[in-house]
């Protein structure tokens, strides 16, 4: 189950999402509903902002199945945030996760040029990215406590992960003291996304979801 996590980026960055960059250019002028959830709806525009805003992040997007399957995930985490009373995220969090978007490009021109090309404004991806850090708050306080991670875990990403990979880029690995923290932190990311995943899909069978995408998008 893919639930639209934020992906963390220590040692290994990747992109796991298949599929193409969203078409840019075409608008449609009618919304349409893509996928009832309870008494809720998602619609065609919320299919089409993901994409655009996955194209910034990556470079590309998913399928429009997966990205709807994304937003259920997301309307199950944040009905749970909700009720929860899990705070909006601060203005600093925001602008953190907002930096690391961009140092993930070259250049503030590159991320710039990005951010056109996906139709989006800085409005628009500051809203998307303080919602995605509201979402990842509420499953760090719900699964981070029953996250554990023993000193052989770590030792074994090191030597499993981190050490092939500085070797096959032909640099200088951190040591194991350098890098503790750090794989640590990855190491339980891990877990709270495992443990994420497995509550989404037990949530998904006690929830009515009725999707309608194909019929929207012949």
């Amino acid at each position: 189950m893919k639930h639209g996590l934020a992906i963390l980026t220590i040692f290994l960055l990747a992109y796991s999402g298949l599929g193409s960059s969203p078409s840019l250019g075409a608008q449609e002028v009618i919304d349409r509903i893509a996928a009832r959830v309870e008494n809720d709806v998602i619609l065609s525009s919320d299919v089409r902002l993901l994409s655009r805003y996955q194209f910034l992040a990556n470079g590309k997007s998913e399928s429009d199945a997966d990205i709807l399957d994304r937003l259920i995930d997301q309307w199950i985490v944040r009905s749970e945030a909700t009720a929860a009373h899990t705070p909006k995220p601060t203005d600093a969090e925001i602008d953190a996760a907002q930096q690391r978007l961009q140092q993930s490009f070259a250049n503030l021109p590159d991320y710039q040029a990005r951010r056109k090309l996906a139709e989006l404004t800085e409005a628009e991806v500051r809203s998307l990215t303080a919602d995605q850090v509201y979402l990842d708050n509420y499953l760090d306080s719900r699964f981070r406590p029953s996250v554990q991670v023993d000193e052989q875990a770590i030792q074994d990403f090191y030597q499993n992960a981190v050490l092939p990979r500085a070797k096959a880029r032909g640099q200088n690995p951190p040591s194991l003291d350098a890098a503790h923290d750090y794989i640590q932190e990855a190491l339980i990311q891990s877990g709270i996304n495992a443990q994420a995943d497995r509550w989404l899909k037990e949530s998904h069978a006690r929830i009515h979801i009725t999707k309608m995408l194909e019929e929207n998008h012949p």
